[in-house]
């Protein structure tokens, strides 16, 4: 795609926090809030330039910077699955499909369909993926509404409706960083999730879900992230309406993250590629984390995982907010 193409759509409430959309992948660019001292501070990571998202460089390492991911976030093992007694072969390397393939939704340029300002604003985009399209059955249109309320809610709602039986497992993958530079370190992280997915060293899942009690991955207590990597599938307890929250002390800014999904990946990179600049001056260690609301990773492959099968007509829902609260310690 032509540099041209790139849009940049701006959502400004009336509490002055600013949300910024890029067209392609319809990435979630920037997001701008005030902290305890009133300062505006940007809590999202990502490329500096919204010409980064095209460069060959972004391309390959997939980092999938605020991106919408599709059409299956995660990894399917081989990168194969059968779909109604028919086995089916996606785009996979070194035995994984991930992220939707070689190009997956994040790499699509989405189409605005409106946008509303003052209280409340919002915006909807939508994009297509053919029968086929890396190896996926069906016509998929989707589509996704982002609206920032005035008590500092970002609400996300992906839809998607295909004219063939197919799989989805769609997610939004910012990367957050609640001081708004340096490392989250400090930030406390909460997740209701007693168990994650257990996976092989290709980080794709066995089937078996892990208990987590007393690991040092557990965060069922609020406790410091510290330099803890985590890269892994969440198990959310559906009995609570919270699925985590995390808080950092320097911004007094707390982010509770809701969903109608039965997981959150949870990503927390020790390091960040140096390909290109940053929009905001992050540390080398533990820059930033993602918490990706959806279903589980190669759901199509295990019996006892949630089903990600969207039949012909249906209507697929995914519905994630981040709420942002200033709470003192």
């Amino acid at each position: 795609m032509f540099t041209e193409d790139l849009q940049l759509f701006t959502l400004t409430n009336t509490a002055g926090t600013s949300l910024e959309i890029l067209n392609l992948g319809a990435t979630i660019f920037s997001l701008k809030i005030k902290d305890a001292e009133g300062n505006l501070i940007n809590v999202v990571v990502g490329p500096k330039n919204k010409e980064d998202y095209v460069t060959e460089e972004y391309r390959q390492k997939n980092m999938c910077f605020g991106a919408s991911i599709g059409r299956y976030a995660g990894r399917i093992s081989e990168g194969e699955f059968i779909l109604d007694g028919k086995a089916l072969k996606l785009f996979q390397k070194n035995g994984v499909h991930l992220h939707g393939g070689k190009k997956g939704l994040q790499h699509k340029v989405w189409d605005m369909i409106s946008q509303t300002k003052g209280a409340n604003p919002s915006i909807r985009l939508s994009c297509s993926s053919k029968d086929g399209e890396e190896g996926y059955p069906g016509n998929l249109n989707v589509e996704v509404f982002y609206k920032l309320t005035e008590e500092n809610e970002l609400k996300i709602e992906y839809t998607a409706k295909s004219d063939k039986q197919t799989i989805i497992n769609l997610t939004n993958h910012t990367y957050f960083n609640l001081n708004g530079e340096g490392s989250v370190k400090d930030h406390k992280l909460q997740i209701n999730a007693p168990k994650i997915l257990e996976v092989d060293s290709k980080l794709r899942p066995t089937g078996t879900l892990r208990d987590l009690i007393s690991e040092e991955k557990d965060f069922l207590v609020s406790k410091r992230i510290k330099n803890i990597n985590v890269d892994d599938t969440y198990v959310l307890n559906q009995h609570n309406n919270i699925a985590a929250r995390i808080y950092s002390s320097k911004s007094k800014i707390e982010m509770i993250l809701k969903t109608n999904q039965p997981a959150v990946v949870t990503f927390i990179p020790v390091q960040l590629p140096d390909h290109w600049e940053y929009n905001t001056k992050i540390s080398k260690k533990f820059p930033s984390f993602c918490l990706e609301a959806q279903n589980f990773p190669d759901a199509p492959n295990h019996s006892n995982f949630p089903s990600s099968i969207l039949n012909a007509g249906e209507t697929y829902l995914n519905k994630i907010s981040y709420k942002f609260n200033l709470v003192k310690d």
